[in-house]
């Protein structure tokens, strides 16, 4: 029975708050095919309202690519508000196909398009994701800095060009996270982006769970915290 009420009620979500698309192009400087399946959640008021909103980005882990579009809300903001919890702000949880891993590219191209056809304020732009997602938010955010105003990974394992040139990166808000006891993705990883960071005059924040091995995203995105400092910062449009 609980089973059931479950797919009920995500079944009901998807209808009302989501959409989706498998295929679209965003033409800048060169036309980019990307082909992600994604979820867009709205908050409470957005149909009625005249104002733009902030827009966070959730990168998902390697267990949640495929088809299945439902499994993007299985943990991260989806799942927090899944739980009856609020966030003021658009949610954008694209998936990832398959046997690949996240393209900055693809997910920057989508983003835009997102901003291009929905009311988002672009000075609050967010970028979050764990595990897989959390290397996805180092690489991203790390190739396309200005998009972002605060970033935070979660048990991501180093993006090697960010790690080596972190100047690019160390003046955005960043807010990492790890698990202590990490025996999937070395929590090494997240130590070393965070010193690198420090060392270049980065006021990074760092939350390392000591108890939590690689599920650390349970406690970060079940943290009301997360969403209130994140939802803080906004990104200087004059630069």
């Amino acid at each position: 029975m609980k089973k059931y009420l479950f797919l009920l009620f995500m079944l009901s979500v998807y209808s009302s708050s989501f959409s989706q698309i498998s295929e679209h192009t965003f033409d800048e400087k060169v036309e980019i095919t990307v082909k992600l399946n994604y979820a867009i959640y709205t908050p409470d008021g957005y149909k009625d309202s005249k104002e733009d909103f902030p827009l966070i980005v959730f990168l998902h882990g390697a267990g949640e690519r495929g088809t299945d579009l439902s499994k993007v809300a299985i943990h991260g903001p989806l799942q927090y508000i899944r739980d009856g919890n609020k966030i003021n702000s658009v949610i954008l949880a694209p998936q990832c196909p398959e046997g690949v891993y996240w393209q900055p590219h693809e997910v920057v191209a989508l983003v835009k398009k997102v901003i291009k056809e929905n009311r988002i304020d672009k000075s609050r732009v967010y970028l979050t994701g764990l595990s897989m997602g959390g290397y996805g938010v180092w690489a991203t955010g790390g190739e396309y800095p200005e998009l972002f105003a605060a970033m935070a990974p979660v048990c991501g394992a180093i993006y090697r060009p960010v790690y080596t040139n972190i100047s690019h990166i160390k003046d955005m808000p960043i807010w990492v996270f790890h698990g202590a006891l990490d025996d999937v993705v070395l929590p090494e990883n997240s130590n070393k982006m965070v010193k690198a960071l420090k060392d270049a005059g980065s006021d990074v924040k760092y939350t390392l769970f000591s108890l939590a091995n690689h599920n650390s995203w349970t406690e970060t995105y079940n943290n009301p915290e997360l969403y209130k400092w994140m939802l803080a910062q906004k990104k200087d449009k004059t630069k």
